[in-house]
């Protein structure tokens, strides 16, 4: 809003006078000759720095340098921008003041410049590029002829220092969701088996494959299913099981089946069994998702070593938003002295509660991640414990409207537990590990101050979107504005993909069309002016956000590749520090 300016009397000042008024402005400007100087650490801990009054017009003492831990110190700035630095020996205090410490992570390497990468720039549509990406951690079968088939309900089972991914797959040579495996012991590079490992029976109960889990007791392996059907059987869903000598092949029980409990008062809807031995009492106990009077449960029965008798233990859990119709994928896990329960919402995200004992009474329930990441179920190695989960895709990959397609890439995150006994996600350690090759930023420095005001959003080189990549980086910021990561899609701002962090909503987003179009979002409780540290890691279109030990949100980004990959904000002031890209060439 413009001021209306004022009109002035037309006097003049004596000439005596002028000197003197000169004076006592210098003086007032810090509260008479002498000013204090006071010094920000600005790493977040609020540790003071003893403060420092200097006459006016002198230099100030440099104090010890600030130590932290994993950072280089780089001086003292003016502003919290960091785009000011502050001349010990040079510069003079006119003013009360505060200097600003500027850090810069110590990341012990430097940048490089390895060759290989691919052009994109013949590759014009989504569809053209991601049909030349070559996935590795974000798994994804191979071509199958002309079709690519997809990752769904991926069934992890860990043994002897091998994951075995079991998975729906979507399309190719699978007939209606048949289980498929992969098999890593690093989550970065993949074995796909091209024989399935569970096939659908036409016109049978399992008709159609639904999630299950596999299980070991003593020398045998059990593969629990959903099998369904649209015939004309009496019931549409129940629970099978399939029995192999070991994890790479299974051979159905055809007279083996679990039916829903009379009590539930419906036959359509019981699926999705998780399985858990104890050696201690031989048995096996079973949680499955089912729905009673309308409204998403998770029942337990336990089951006799050799199947042969299977006890109804009732309902362990209930949704307590009253949204969802099925609580798909439910896993049941122990961290430390809590136990967890995990489900995905139909179409919603991934959720968790906690409770003392191993299947309830449970807490309250939270969302983790975006609904970007689905259908996730936990495997632990007896050092970590993971969520293996699908990242979405679109059937449509020029879009901009929406990522809504069943089935996608492989996708693996690590939990880990806060002190509050929360869950959050993490990169898991060695696809992190395995981006070694450190890139120039499209910005000389890697401190990228960014201000930008109401009417729109105010946009800064940093990075550029390669085949795989990893961003890492701390930012801060003063105002309520979203900023974050804005990637092009097709040369027009209008259009632009951003992966947003919204301190108003507390939340952490994916934004199509310049932010007008929603795609997913997440939790993230932030405070201004403190220090975050965030990464980020993208191959092909698929990539998982993180501010760390905060939040974690799985895009699909088609058509960035190759393109300038630009940090934003708007209505807010936001300092990005200590910025990192790095490569990692696919082979």
């Amino acid at each position: 809003m413009r001021k209306r300016k004022g009109k002035g009397n037309g006097r003049l000042l004596p000439a005596c006078l002028v000197p003197f008024l000169l004076i006592c402005m210098l003086l007032s400007s810090c509260g008479q000759s002498e000013c204090t100087v006071n010094f920000d650490r600005n790493d977040g801990t609020g540790d003071n720095i003893p403060s420092q009054t200097v006459p006016s017009g002198s230099a100030v003492t440099a104090p010890s340098d600030p130590v932290r831990d994993g950072f280089i110190f780089l001086g003292w700035f003016q502003d919290l921008g960091l785009t000011r630095a502050w001349d010990m020996e040079k510069d003079k205090v006119r003013s009360d003041m505060t200097l600003y410490a500027g850090w810069e992570r110590d990341t012990g390497d430097s940048v490089t410049y390895p060759g290989g990468d691919q052009d994109f720039s013949a590759l014009t549509s989504p569809e053209k590029q991601e049909a030349a990406y070559s996935y590795q951690a974000y798994f994804r079968p191979a071509m199958d002829g002309a079709d690519q088939p997809y990752v769904g309900d991926p069934m992890p089972f860990y043994e002897d220092g091998v994951y075995y991914i079991y998975y729906l797959k979507d399309k190719g040579d699978s007939r209606n969701h048949s289980i498929y495996l992969a098999t890593t012991t690093d989550f970065v590079n993949y074995t796909e088996y091209d024989d399935v490992v569970l096939e659908s029976t036409p016109g049978a109960q399992d008709d159609w494959i639904g999630t299950g889990s596999v299980v070991k007791v003593g020398e045998k392996y059990y593969l629990f299913y959903t099998g369904h059907t649209d015939g004309p059987m009496e019931f549409k869903e129940k629970v099978m099981a399939a029995v192999g000598d070991s994890p790479l092949a299974f051979t159905k029980l055809a007279d083996w089946a679990l039916t829903p409990p009379e009590e539930l008062g419906q036959k359509r809807d019981f699926r999705d069994p998780q399985a858990y031995y104890d050696p201690e009492t031989g048995e096996i106990t079973l949680t499955v998702t089912a729905a009673q009077d309308g409204v998403a449960r998770i029942l337990k029965f336990t089951l006799s070593s050799d199947l042969q008798t299977a006890v109804y233990d009732g309902i362990i859990f209930t949704d307590p938003t009253g949204e969802f119709w099925n609580l798909e994928c439910s896993d049941t896990f122990r961290i430390g002295d809590t136990w967890y329960i995990t489900y995905s919402g139909q179409d919603d995200t991934l959720w968790f509660a906690s409770s003392d004992t191993p299947y309830g009474p449970y807490g309250g329930a939270k969302r983790v991640d975006g609904k970007l990441f689905y259908a996730a179920k936990h495997v632990d190695d007896g050092k970590n414990a993971y969520m293996v989960g699908w990242a979405r895709r679109s059937e449509v990959m020029s879009s901009t409207v929406g990522v809504t397609g069943w089935a996608g890439n492989l996708a693996v995150q690590k939990i880990v537990q806060k002190d509050d006994g929360d869950l959050v996600l993490a990169p898991v350690d060695a696809v992190v590990d395995g981006f070694s090759d450190r890139r120039a930023l499209s910005v000389e420095e890697t401190r990228v101050f960014v201000e930008g005001g109401e009417e729109g959003c105010t946009y800064t080189d940093a990075f550029t979107c390669y085949e795989s990549f990893l961003l890492t980086g701390e930012f801060r910021y003063q105002g309520e504005g979203a900023f974050g990561l804005s990637f092009d899609f097709n040369g027009d701002p209008a259009f632009n993909k951003f992966i947003a962090i919204d301190p108003a909503a507390n939340k952490l987003q994916l934004w199509f069309n310049e932010g007008g179009t929603l795609i997913t979002e997440t939790a993230a409780n932030l405070q201004p002016g403190r220090p975050y540290s965030f990464t980020y890691v993208q191959e092909g279109s698929v990539g998982i956000f993180y501010i760390d030990g905060v939040a974690s949100l799985t895009v699909r980004l088609y058509g960035a590749g190759g393109k300038p990959v630009q940090l934003f904000a708007e209505n807010n002031s936001v300092l990005f520090t200590s910025l990192r890209q790095y490569t990692k060439l696919l082979s």
